[in-house]
């Protein structure tokens, strides 16, 4: 038995409340911006994810117009910093709405490293950051898909095993429904089957 929902029959924040729900965990775009005024901002974006590897583009969604979106289409640049289970708590601060003035750095007490490719500053405490220069923005109903294209990478070298970050010491956070939080938990290593490897026959069903 199944319960059904339609998005017409169903106010859009109850609808919201569902999709985030369902669809998870969703990772953290930790994105850090400069304002006109030249303020830093630091927000998290839980809609995000790669959209091209050649020319490497990442995406995050933000819903409304907020201030990531405003610095960073008068900019044209920002940088993704991974957000990591150890600052749970700063990530969770730098999402309250915090007047446009005030910097989520300073308030969540995070430290400014600079970028080498952007002028928005990366978080130092961050193990892994992107810098991303604005390939394009998509509205979209209410919200708006920013494309970054990645100008530089750095992760932290203790997170390396040779050039290849390990996902147990990046220890990303991700978000799940209403309030919930989610974090690595259980890696499991399953190499993709090729066709050619496949068990047994295969038979399309009649």
């Amino acid at each position: 038995m199944r319960t059904d929902f339609s998005p017409s029959a169903t106010s859009a924040h109850d609808f919201y409340r569902l999709l985030t729900a369902v669809v998870v965990p969703r990772p953290i775009a930790w994105v850090s911006s400069v304002s006109p005024e030249g303020i830093d901002n630091l927000a998290p974006h839980s809609f995000f994810t790669v959209a091209s590897t050649d020319p490497p583009i990442v995406q995050f969604t933000s819903v409304g117009e907020k201030d990531s979106l405003r610095n960073i289409t008068a900019s044209g640049e920002f940088v993704v910093n991974l957000a990591p289970a150890a600052l749970m708590e700063e990530v969770n601060a730098t999402g309250t709405n915090f007047p446009p003035e005030v910097s989520e750095f300073d308030a969540a007490g995070l430290t400014r490293e600079p970028s080498l490719t952007v002028a928005a500053p990366r978080v130092k405490e961050s193990p892994a950051v992107l810098e991303c220069r604005l390939h394009s923005v998509l509205p979209l109903g209410d919200s708006t898909l920013v494309f970054g294209q990645v100008t530089h990478a750095a992760v932290n070298s203790e997170v390396l095993d040779g050039s290849h970050p390990r996902i147990e010491l990046l220890e990303p956070l991700a978000r799940l429904g209403l309030d919930e939080w989610g974090t690595l938990g259980a890696v499991k290593d399953r190499s993709r089957i090729r066709f050619k490897d496949w068990p047994g026959d295969f038979r399309p069903k009649a």
